[in-house]
Formats: structure tokens, C-alpha cells, sequence
């Protein structure tokens, strides 16, 4: 079995369209018919993204973490404790193309790190969209992190330790224990997901934040 977990805070605006294209992922016929679970990981949602995803059937688990990486763990724990082989993960603000699950499988290594591409930019200014462009390598062997982009087997996970509780960067360390118990990773520029520019957003240091900070160093640079 394959398991996807997907944290969620509020994220009403975006969970529907997440979650469509997670399930038609999730029935790419490369997959040979194995059975995908999907885990929404409900962290302190107080608007209606609890009830988007039991509309969809999908699995949901609630907590009050506040906590991307103490988040994303749990969801990994539900997942292997249903006897998931590989742990796919993405972010509710994001939505992954057809192939997604099915390349990352078909790669046959301990760990996939893909890459994002943003669709919509208009809260930045042109500037800012620019600056990205100038220092994200969408390519082959890229050495970009994201949680929104990512897949790791259940046995090297275990290895490696899990995500730690991070507010975070979470990813960013599981991938540094990765490499530190040898595990095969590839930097792959297939699969590009689609993930949100959004200004207000919500996990600190995170993708967000980073757009933001570009926007500052703009208006100094």
C-alpha cells in the first residue's frame, strides 16, 4: 500500500482541488492497481476543510500540533501502521500532476525529492517572481527540498528516524538523515507540483515566508 499525507491548517481555500488531484494520482494505471491511502492531518482546523475532505472519502486524522513537523510524523505513523511501503507527501495548498505517485515509484529508490512550480504570482510584484526564477533550478539533480514534493520509502523513513518536531525545516533535516544512513535519493525535475505563492502563509520558514523574504530583499537590493 501506498500512503499520502497531506497536513492541513485551514486550508478550506485550496483542500478541494488538492485532494482531486491526489485521487486521480492515486489511480495512474503504472500503479498496477495497488491500493493508495490518502490522510488529510487536520492540525487545529477551525473552518470547513475537515468536511471537504470526508466529502471526498479520504482518511482524516485530527490534532492540535501547530507543528508542521510533529504533523507530518503523525500522519507517517498512521500510515505505516496500516502497512504503507512508500509515504508520499505533499501540502494541502498544492496540486500534484497525474504521474505523480507513479514516477516517484517507478524510480525504485529510498527517496524522491521533486520540485515546485507557482502558477499564480499575482500577490508579488513582477520583481519578485524574477528573483525566484534567477535562483530555483528546476533541473535534474537539483538539491531543492519541499515537503510538497516529496516521497520516501516506509524502511528508510524508519531509518533515517522519521521527521523530527520541527515548526520547520522538517524536510529539510529527514533528507539530512537520509543521506547521513546512505539512502538512494533523486533529485528529480519530473513532476513539478503546483503549490500556492500566497503572502499569508501557514507554516513559518516555510515556502511562503521564503517568497516574502525575496520581496524584502527587492525593496533593499
Amino acid at each position: 500500500m501506498i500512503g499520502i499525507i497531506v497536513p492541513a491548517h485551514n486550508e478550506e481555500l485550496y483542500l478541494d482541488d488538492c485532494i482531486k488531484s491526489l485521487i486521480a494520482a492515486a489511480g495512474h494505471e503504472d500503479l498496477g492497481g495497488e491500493a493508495v491511502e490518502i490522510l488529510i492531518v487536520l492540525d487545529d482546523c477551525s473552518d470547513s476543510s475537515a468536511q471537504i475532505a470526508r466529502a471526498h472519502g479520504v482518511h482524516t486524522h485530527p490534532c492540535n500540533h501547530r507543528n508542521v513537523g510533529m504533523t507530518r510524523a503523525a500522519g507517517a505513523r498512521r500510515m505505516l501502521d496500516r502497512g504503507a511501503r512508500w509515504l508520499a507527501f505533499t501540502d494541502a495548498d498544492t496540486v500534484v500532476p497525474y504521474a505523480w505517485l507513479a514516477e516517484q515509484i517507478a524510480f525504485g529508490a529510498d527517496a524522491v525529492c521533486g520540485i515546485v512550480q507557482v502558477d499564480d504570482w499575482s500577490e508579488h510584484t513582477p520583481q519578485v517572481r524574477e528573483r525566484y526564477d534567477a535562483l530555483y533550478r528546476p533541473v535534474d539533480d537539483h538539491r531543492h527540498i519541499h515537503g510538497a514534493n516529496l516521497g520516501v520509502s516506509s524502511d528508510a523513513y524508519l531509518r533515517a528516524g522519521g521527521f523530527k518536531a520541527l515548526a520547520a525545516h522538517e524536510d529539510v533535516h529527514l533528507v539530512a538523515d537520509l543521506e547521513r544512513i546512505g539512502a538512494r535519493i533523486v533529485w528529480t525535475a519530473r513532476n513539478s507540483v503546483t503549490t500556492s505563492a500566497r503572502k499569508h502563509c501557514r507554516c513559518k520558514e516555510g515556502f511562503g515566508d521564503y517568497l516574502n523574504s525575496l520581496a524584502t530583499q527587492t525593496l533593499l537590493g
